[in-house]
């Protein structure tokens, strides 16, 4: 049994986030065990993660930078517990995976999630000084891979591992999605332009809402759904207000089960500054959404220009009103752009893949270890 210890900074509802339970319902259990450590009080994904079976551990952090003086706590977990694999993501929990590599030997995985330009100052600096201190760098697309080569130049590995999603769990609901219209007071033959994401300045959702007002202006059928919340959640109830959109874009909040929100939206308008490769995205295609999308990183690798989406350039709201006032007046394009989104995530992002390819990286690393002794003295 290979045991896996997930770091992560938290457990709220993101892409990386929501990944880890979804990749557990896959992963081979007489092969694997599965614990997921986490450091700040952000635990919406710690009940779907134990109902999997994973075994969560909160190693408490008071912020950020506390969080970077957690690292002797978890040695103390590994070597108690004879971890022999850290996957660890994003940033800060990447740094403390790199002072446990340095103390045990135990072999690190990094899943980097978005590109090098866009973390701040101090993060690059702590990923370029210390992104060697691991075993392998999995990067998200191949646009993110190419960042960490451009921007740390690293001696370890660095490997493209696309996100995957679980095509056959994430299925359009009509039914389900006639019951979300209804509670939502959305008439049934409304057309329902979505997306969900966490509220940050990166999803550029006051981009979002502004396009959305300029196609509900012009077609006075269609209805929004913003799913999620985060720190930009003022701004943008504060948006949807000055925009006389409050009648018209609905608000649900964080919701755990988004079968019926995808279920209910046609059209899926990303407007993201920057992405690595967003599970939402992913989601929407598996659900049979039409894809409106600004180009933002891994984007234009998920989907492709007039086949099952229509792109824009990043911060353009006037193409995505555009984009999406073409698609709601052209039902039929819609459709064929909704049945393409199904069928390329389906070829090229199964989340069976995904976990066949990292079953097989934990193998790798777990054999090289044992034949090389590196194991930290509790776990020989």
């Amino acid at each position: 049994m290979i045991k896996i210890l997930h770091l992560i900074k938290g457990l709220g509802r993101g892409g990386a986030e929501v990944l880890l339970p979804e990749t557990l319902k896959l992963h081979t259990r007489e092969k694997f065990s599965f614990f997921y450590g986490y450091f700040l009080p952000l635990d919406d994904m710690v009940g779907v993660i134990e109902k999997e079976g994973g075994k969560v551990i909160h190693f408490e952090a008071n912020g950020n930078v506390d969080l970077l003086f957690q690292g002797e706590k978890v040695v103390k977990f590994c070597q108690e517990n004879q971890i022999d694999i850290i996957h660890s993501h994003l940033p800060l929990a990447g740094f403390v995976a790199r002072y446990v590599y340095c103390r045990t030997n135990t072999p690190v995985i990094y899943t980097e999630h978005n590109i090098q330009e866009k973390y701040n100052i101090a993060t690059k600096l702590v990923n370029k000084h210390t992104y060697n201190l691991q075993s392998i760098a999995l990067g998200v697309s191949e646009d993110v891979s190419i960042s960490i080569k451009r921007n740390i130049n690293p001696n370890i590995p660095v490997r493209t591992l696309l996100n995957g999603v679980n095509t056959s769990y994430y299925r359009r609901d009509l039914i389900a999605a006639t019951q979300l219209k209804a509670r939502l007071n959305i008439p049934s033959d409304a057309i329902v332009i979505g997306n969900i994401a966490g509220f940050r300045e990166q999803k550029a959702l006051p981009t979002w809402l502004k396009a959305f007002a300029e196609v509900s202006s012009r077609h006075p059928h269609v209805y929004g759904l913003l799913v999620g919340g985060g720190s930009q959640q003022h701004e943008v109830e504060k948006a949807i207000k000055e925009l006389n959109l409050e009648e018209k874009v609905k608000l649900p909040g964080m919701i755990e089960n988004t079968l019926p929100y995808f279920s209910a939206m046609d059209i899926f308008m990303l407007s993201s500054e920057f992405e690595g490769l967003p599970i939402a995205l992913l989601e929407a295609m598996s659900m049979e959404c039409a894809i409106v999308s600004t180009k933002a990183g891994g984007v234009v690798e998920a989907v492709r220009d007039n086949h099952e989406s229509l792109l824009c350039e990043i911060g353009d709201k006037n193409c995505l009103a555009s984009k999406c006032s073409y698609l709601v007046e052209n039902a039929n394009v819609r459709r064929k752009m909704q049945v393409n989104a199904r069928k390329r995530v389906e070829e090229l992002f199964s989340l069976d893949v995904m976990v066949s390819k990292l079953e097989g990286l934990y193998e790798e690393l777990a054999k090289k270890n044992i034949l090389k002794g590196d194991f930290p003295e509790a776990a020989k």
